[in-house]
């Protein structure tokens, strides 16, 4: 392995390695645009050059290999004079609208200048003017002055999504990102272009102008849109989730995630959340009344199972490890429910993958639910066959898809289910196919709780509560707790 000194610390990589992963690994930073770990190499800003002693010229370190015995600086006069012209040119042509800019505080260009600018501008000549908000397809925006021609987003359409959407176009100071006249960027993969752009160029239409991000906090988590398990990064404030961004796993989903993983935090937010116990008076009126604390109305439903000869449970895949642990602790090992069935979110397109990380099974804890029941011996039961047996159910113990835009046959399978004499309904989110049910209690979302997923390939992931929406909701372990409470079973 070839040993090199960066700003006289020294280090040992393997061979191939280039100078700006060296100093990655000492957590030196090297300014660059178009460089991303993700991508082939363009050596297209030149922002990220080093002085390599014995080498008459600065060099640039993307692009340049570990050799043995190397000495590199990254912070003497000559490189920060060399990277700030460079920053000059970038900027020649830049628009001065940061107030307004999107990418405002997390923009590369304010970053540098701030690190190495700080000039006055020396241009005598008009800025030369390009399209503004041009609109690439259904989820992305291109401001054309912003853009500094990294060619990251044309290079992401190239080589990972495959779809060839992005090019430049034009010369020079003319020279512009766009889309072929007949192929909008519509893939679906298409807001990835947005996260790895180093400046204010693109944005998302779904995010756009909705938060500063100074106003923001992150927390990482697993999304929960199907098997693949994507690492994310939720970002929100107290007026709830604002946007889900892919974080780096690169034995799960590299550096990437895919466009509708990115809606799953609309389901979080509280305009479509349960937010109270909805019941469904017994009386002649058939009313249905909310706002009864959730541990009161455990304690009813408690001893109505108590008495209760045939129960079912339907589970879906959307809960954790923990969460199915705690129930199927109780209904099969304490209350010896034998009637479990598996609700699949499509049992057509299940079985399907797009090749890069889109998969049928919309769910994140298939593998958890399946293991949960072979450790508890439980066969699960496909949930078409719960039509044979609903009328003679006394009980029937729904926990409900949170994604339920996954869920196409919501509406037919809670017709079914209202068969049963009486039904329970733990559910994140609120759906019309819920009403008639006896009891709605609200659940908490996957940003709401602690617990693990397991993805398609049997790999275990944790997510913990980062925000709390609804404080009323709760997960399947504190129904579990509120039902042995009410029915003095112990755990």
């Amino acid at each position: 392995m070839p040993k090199l000194t960066i700003n006289g610390q020294s280090i040992e990589v393997p061979q191939g390695t280039t100078v700006i992963q060296a100093a990655k690994e000492l957590n030196i930073p090297i300014a660059h645009y178009c460089y991303h770990e993700g991508l082939s190499i363009a050596g297209a800003c030149r922002m990220c050059l080093v002085e390599v002693e014995k080498n008459p010229k600065l060099q640039i370190a993307c692009n340049l290999p570990v050799t043995d015995g190397m000495v590199v600086y990254t912070d003497n006069p000559r490189v920060k004079d060399a990277v700030k012209w460079s920053l000059d040119f970038h900027l020649i042509n830049h628009p001065l609208d940061c107030p307004i800019c999107d990418q405002a505080g997390e923009c590369k260009l304010q970053d540098y200048y701030m690190d190495y600018g700080l000039y006055t501008p020396e241009m005598d000549q008009r800025k030369v003017k390009k399209n503004k908000a041009v609109s690439l397809g259904d989820r992305v925006v291109l401001d054309q002055e912003r853009c500094i021609l990294c060619s990251r987003c044309v290079r992401f359409t190239k080589e990972v999504s495959k779809t060839h959407e992005l090019g430049i176009f034009n010369r020079g100071d003319r020279s512009i990102i766009a889309t072929f006249e007949d192929r909008p960027l519509n893939n679906n993969y298409s807001v990835n272009t947005v996260d790895i752009c180093p400046v204010g160029a693109l944005t998302s239409k779904d995010f756009r102008f909705k938060q500063r991000v100074w106003f923001l906090k992150d927390f990482d988590t697993i999304c929960n849109g199907c098997s693949t398990g994507c690492n994310v990064k939720v970002s929100y404030n107290a007026n709830g989730v604002f946007r889900v961004r892919p974080k780096v796993n690169k034995e799960v989903n590299g550096h990437w995630m895919c466009d509708f993983g990115r809606d799953i935090y609309k389901h979080t937010n509280k305009e479509y959340r349960l937010e109270a116990v909805v019941e469904k008076r017994e009386d002649l009126s058939g009313a249905t009344v909310k706002g009864k604390p959730v541990a009161l109305a455990l304690q009813e439903i408690g001893k109505n199972l108590k008495q209760a000869k045939n129960i079912a449970l339907v589970l879906t895949a959307q809960y954790t490890v923990e969460e199915y642990e705690a129930f199927l602790n109780f209904f099969v090992g304490k209350l010896k429910v034998s009637s479990i069935y598996y609700w699949k979110n499509n049992e057509t397109s299940f079985d399907s993958f797009d090749g890069l990380l889109i998969r049928g099974d919309k769910n994140p804890n298939t593998q958890g639910l399946l293991k949960a029941a072979q450790k508890h011996n439980v066969k699960l039961l496909p949930v078409t066959e719960f039509d044979k047996s609903a009328s003679s159910f006394d009980f029937c113990i729904l926990a409900a898809p949170e994604n339920q835009a996954v869920y196409p046959d919501i509406t037919e399978k809670c017709q079914m289910f209202k068969k049963s004499n009486e039904v329970v309904c733990i559910t994140s989110c609120y759906n019309d196919s819920y009403n008639g049910f006896k009891w709605q209690i609200p659940a908490k979302s996957f940003v709401e709780k602690d617990g693990t997923f397991v993805n398609f390939k049997g790999v275990a992931q944790k997510i913990k509560a980062g925000v709390k929406i609804i404080p009323t909701s709760v997960s399947l372990e504190e129904v579990v707790y509120g039902l042995t409470e009410s029915m003095g079973v112990s755990i």
